[in-house]
């Protein structure tokens, strides 16, 4: 059985990126989303491969942003696709 990674531990400066927020639970059902541009990854001190938090640029508003990882809920379009 092999085990698939999140894509946020896969996401590297210059994807685009899905962010999800909010709890499902607490509003009923509803999560907020919105798509950025990962400008910075900061790694873990305990496991330096894997991504901690992102400074993301929000596509529609340009703010920028510092989000927890497990935010990012998909890589839209990889860096590398270009």
């Amino acid at each position: 059985m092999s085990v698939v990674a999140p894509d946020f531990l896969l996401a590297k400066a210059g994807d685009i990126v899905v962010v999800e927020e909010g709890s499902p639970v607490a509003r009923e059902g509803k999560a907020d989303w919105w798509l950025g541009h990962v400008i910075h990854v900061v790694r873990g001190a305990r496991d330096p491969s894997a991504a901690s938090l992102f400074q993301v640029a929000c596509v529609d508003t340009g703010m920028i942003r510092t989000i927890n990882a497990d935010l990012v809920k998909g890589i839209l379009r990889p860096k590398d696709l270009d």
